[in-house]
């Protein structure tokens, strides 16, 4: 499983909550993008799409 490290102050959005871009639940917590997301939705749906050969990071 994908364990991500959000202890940086950068993942919470001080100005409120918004729903999951995943679950749509709210939550003060933004990915490296700035999308809302809950820490575990990420780290699920980087489990259920693993990187391919071809994609380029």
């Amino acid at each position: 499983m994908a364990l991500l490290n959000w202890r940086s102050a950068e993942h919470y959005d001080h100005t409120g909550d918004q729903p999951c871009v995943i679950c749509a639940k709210p939550t003060p917590l933004r990915s490296d993008r700035g999308k809302p997301v809950h820490k575990v939705c990420a780290e699920d749906w980087i489990d259920r799409h693993p990187p391919k050969e071809d994609d380029h990071q």
